[in-house]
């Protein structure tokens, strides 16, 4: 989604790096660069004047001009107030003291908000919460079916007493003023109210309907199940891609419908982003929820310090453990803790296991987008087919039990009815067999303080040739002179320390993040909770 904005911002911080001092000129271009940048990305015009003379004035103040590192402050103004113009703070979800909390969601149609409706009720489920839907809107052909089919792949139950228009000529005429009647908003939203407090549901979704544009019946239906089911939260959905248009249907609903939170729909889209940068700040209400795909658990909690980082190619390592947290189970991973230290040798159940882990957590581009200064590698990572995980999982399951907990007996007729039960050539199954062997003894020297990458995952496009191992290399020998050798081990305890930070980047197969295309950062100013995802760096 921020891609370009992203490249923008990064190549303007680059020509910041190398100066000892920042002049006012530098300044002043650095800002009109960033200007720029903002508006190519369709965020609005008051928002942009805001932000740039923000940045400008603190850039211009004692914070950078007596600095060590001017360039590294600049980032971080940046950083500061990109996380106020995307509201500031995680808001959470306000939940009624008396259930049930009542959670209307109001919208244009086509923004998202049937699909959104079951991502939300599948992630409150989780949260242990008992949700109930309920299809309030009766007006767009078979919304009433398409919420029940969303609450069923989300395993959330769907109050519908109405099945609304469900397109053809079944539509009933009401009185003579040409609209149809297929039920009443109001009505159907207050008796699910009353149905989930029957059924103790604590928590109640009403999908509304939309228009194609904001009209004045919109509006007033919008308002009338809000003053009927009094709900605890209103939130606007918002299609991300629509670009300027999103701050007059924002301000437009605000006005109409008087929202408490806003959910950014399609945000996993190739459009440039200008809608997240602008609704919080022109309506100042916060973004809550982000709708990244068409799964069911395609939902993020929205945290502005975390977008920032993101968008400025300082990766989401919080979200990234997060992820990992609920994916990987604990015995299993305290398994491979085990047998790590233990240095016994890791095996092709292992890796199946891990590998169905990492799948739980998403898409893998999506994962190594989350990774800091990952921008720079945008093509590969684009040209990554997360297919490529099929193809290994489908040569590991053509192994028998045996093979795959002793690969090394895996001799060339096995390689063949691998080969052929998977649909793969017979240099595949070579290939991922050396790459497995490398991964056995990388395990083990990381059990003894080495470096490496994850085992056996497909590389990327350009990631260089897969299965070639690095020539071992010479170990030198220590000096006898006790202050040249303190400074020896001082270089290769810097050297140790470099690689564990770009081992994150090495992961999958992936060349190092250290390129001189990677922003400068201090890790100081880089996302909360990153130092834990380098090993406590």
């Amino acid at each position: 989604m921020f891609g370009t904005l992203s490249d923008r911002l990064t190549a303007t911080f680059k020509n910041l790096r190398g100066k000892g001092r920042l002049s006012e000129s530098d300044v002043n271009k650095a800002v009109r660069d960033i200007r720029l940048a903002l508006l190519d990305a369709d965020v609005a015009l008051p928002v942009v004047k805001r932000f740039t003379a923000r940045v400008r004035e603190r850039a211009l103040g004692a914070e950078v001009s007596q600095a060590l590192n001017p360039a590294q402050q600049v980032v971080k103004i940046v950083n500061e107030e990109l996380v106020e113009i995307l509201g500031g703070r995680t808001r959470p979800l306000r939940l009624a003291k008396q259930p049930p909390t009542v959670i209307m969601l109001a919208g244009l149609q086509g923004s998202g908000k049937t699909t959104f409706a079951g991502k939300l009720g599948h992630w409150l489920k989780d949260m242990g919460h008992t949700p109930l839907l309920v299809a309030a809107d009766l007006q767009r052909p078979n919304a009433v079916t398409q919420l029940e089919v969303t609450g069923e792949r989300a395993g959330v139950p769907v109050f519908a007493p109405e099945r609304g228009n469900i397109g053809g000529h079944d539509a009933v005429l009401a009185s003579g003023e040409g609209t149809h009647s297929f039920g009443d908003p109001v009505v159907v939203a207050r008796a699910g109210v009353e149905a989930a407090r029957a059924r103790q549901h604590d928590v109640v979704i009403v999908d509304t309907a939309g228009r194609l544009a904001v009209d004045a019946n919109l509006m007033q239906q919008a308002a009338d199940i809000r003053a009927a089911v009094q709900p605890d939260e209103v939130l606007f959905v918002i299609d991300a891609m629509i670009g300027q248009a999103a701050v007059e249907t924002a301000q437009a609903f605000h006005d109409g419908v008087a929202f408490t939170g806003v959910v950014l729909s399609k945000l996993d889209g190739d459009a440039r982003g200008g809608a997240a940068l602008s609704v919080a700040e022109i309506t100042g209400e916060p973004i809550m929820y982000a709708s990244v795909g068409e799964k069911v658990t395609d939902i993020e909690v929205f945290h502005p310090d975390r977008m920032a980082g993101r968008i400025l190619d300082m990766g989401d390592v919080l979200t990234l453990i997060e992820q990992a947290e609920k994916a990987f189970d604990r015995h299993q991973a305290d398994e491979i803790a085990r047998k790590f230290l233990a240095e016994e040798d890791f095996t092709f159940e292992d890796f199946l296991q891990q590998m169905n882990a990492v799948r739980k957590m998403g898409s893998l581009k999506s994962m190594l987008k989350m990774m800091p200064g990952m921008q720079g590698m945008r093509e590969q990572l684009d040209a990554f087919d997360d297919r490529e995980f099929d193809r290994v999982e489908a040569m590991v399951r053509s192994m028998t039990p045996f093979e795959r907990t002793h690969p090394k007996q895996i001799n060339g007729s096995r390689r063949a009815r691998i080969a052929r039960g998977s649909g793969v050539t017979v240099t595949d199954v070579n290939q991922l067999l050396e790459r497995f062997g490398q991964a056995q003894k990388m395990m083990k020297s990381l059990a003894r303080g080495g470096g490496g990458g994850l085992p056996g995952m497909p590389s990327l496009p350009g990631s260089g040739k897969r299965g070639r191992a690095a020539p071992a290399k010479r170990k030198k020998s220590k000096s006898g002179n006790p202050a040249k050798r303190a400074a020896e081990e001082r270089a290769l305890a810097d050297k140790a320390a470099q690689s564990r930070q770009q081992s994150a980047a090495s992961a999958f197969g992936l060349p190092g993040a250290g390129d001189a295309d990677t922003p400068d950062l201090d890790p100081s100013q880089l996302p909360k909770g990153f130092e834990k995802f380098l090993g406590g760096r």
